[in-house]
């Protein structure tokens, strides 16, 4: 018997308007929301137009329907802090799309997103559905825009909020002291400021000039209209951006933070959300020295807003952001809380309103699971994009397919 049962229920129902949207019911599943409804035991999702229209216990009625026989729904995984789509060989500069070292604030890698990058489908093996996007170095602290993409790929459609939050390096630097580009940092916000309270007081056209693009993301990030996402490991420095975040009102992320332990509950008090590496278990510089494998789980019980992101050169292992969830569930973090940190909270750090949870309204981007998905023998059975299912067959696939052929050749070749 296959998996799953997939029965066409009607045809196509034909009204004076046109067609009528085709409905999708993923029935008999337990599905985990990520949302205050929590774990549905034996429920249903039914999606039309790639929206989830219905989550619920009745019985449910559509065109096509998935028998789900037991088994875990959630919502498709969201990856964050990486350049999945920005780069295919890290050895080669020419695929490398994500840095710019004199990009400063207003640059923003979306432009050069690779849909059909050979990473994705990879990462869509995970459970990954979508993903923010992030260059990670330049000569600047603000080293440029995130933007949050989704992994159907396809041409056109898969960035789909570009220019979401503003990206900032922060901390020890190999060259002059942290204390400068800290220094440069509020200095921008302050003058920025400054050009906002003179413009409203003066009657001058100059002062009322259209501002550059630079100032209207320096605006918007003064405004609190967008996150500011500060990569920095040390407490001294996150104490430190607490304190701007107080005077100057920014919406502040920390990312890194494998420092955060001592300062857990300072972070709560300022309301911080922290995307973190749930493996970052061990100093890497005189920054980290409090790295440990319970951080995720300590932050939460102090009451922080933890997304979890893979640690390193990440975009190409996207991939196993669920097993590092099972590893931050292993040392302390709630499940809830684990499944929570790689999409509803991604979502609400990043403002990705249409994804995250399984709610009626929201996109249809879904996975269904054998078992437990942080379990290492888990499988993936299906996953949506937009109520549309897409393929889990990677380039890792193709060529297991390709040297385990039966053939005359030697094993290196096929026919």
């Amino acid at each position: 018997m296959k998996l799953f049962k997939q029965t066409l229920l009607a045809a196509a129902v034909l009204s004076s308007a046109g067609a009528m949207a085709q409905t999708t019911a993923i029935i008999n599943a337990q599905i985990h929301t990520a949302s205050e409804q929590g774990v549905i035991k034996n429920g249903s999702v039914i999606i039309e137009d790639g929206k989830i229209k219905a989550v619920t216990t009745d019985a449910a009625t559509a065109d096509v329907i998935i028998d789900a026989q037991g088994k875990i729904v959630t919502p498709g995984f969201i990856g964050s802090m990486n350049q999945l789509g920005l780069v295919e060989v890290g050895a080669v500069a020419s695929s490398r799309d994500g840095n710019e070292k004199k990009g400063g604030i207003t640059f923003d890698p979306s432009l050069a997103f690779n849909p059909k990058s050979t990473l994705i489908a990879y990462a869509r093996k995970g459970g990954i559905t979508r993903d923010v996007i992030a260059p990670s170095w330049g000569e600047s602290p603000f080293v440029g825009l995130s933007s949050t993409v989704n992994l159907s790929g396809e041409f056109g459609t898969s960035v789909v909020d570009s220019q979401n939050a503003i990206i900032v390096n922060l901390g020890g630097t190999k060259d002059g002291s942290r204390a400068a580009s800290l220094s440069e940092f509020i200095d921008t916000l302050e003058e920025q400021q400054t050009k906002i309270a003179k413009a409203k007081k003066s009657d001058k056209k100059d002062d009322k000039a259209e501002p550059s693009k630079k100032e209207q993301l320096l605006t918007a990030a003064l405004n609190g209209e967008k996150p500011v996402v500060v990569r920095v490991s040390r407490a001294q420095d996150m104490l430190e951006l607490i304190k701007v975040k107080a005077r100057f009102g920014i919406d502040l992320v920390i990312s890194g933070a494998e420092d955060a332990l001592p300062i857990k509950a300072e972070l709560a008090a300022a309301k911080v959300p922290v995307i973190l590496s749930a493996m970052a278990n061990l100093p890497g510089d005189f920054d980290s020295l409090n790295a440990s494998l319970e951080t995720a789980g300590e932050l939460e019980k102090a009451g922080v807003l933890v997304a979890l992101t893979i640690a390193g050169d990440s975009s190409h292992n996207v991939y196993q952001l669920r097993y590092d969830a099972g590893n931050a569930i292993a040392n302390g973090m709630s499940r809830e809380g684990a499944l929570k940190a790689i999409t509803s909270n991604v979502a609400d750090i990043f403002n990705i309103e249409d994804a995250g949870s399984i709610e009626v309204g929201k996109a249809a981007d879904l996975a269904v699971w054998s078992a437990d998905p942080f379990e290492f023998s888990t499988t993936l059975e299906k996953v949506m994009i937009n109520g549309v299912e897409v393929s889990t067959e990677s380039r890792h696939d193709k060529l297991r397919d390709r040297y385990m052929a039966e053939t005359n050749m030697p094993r290196a070749y096929t026919k």
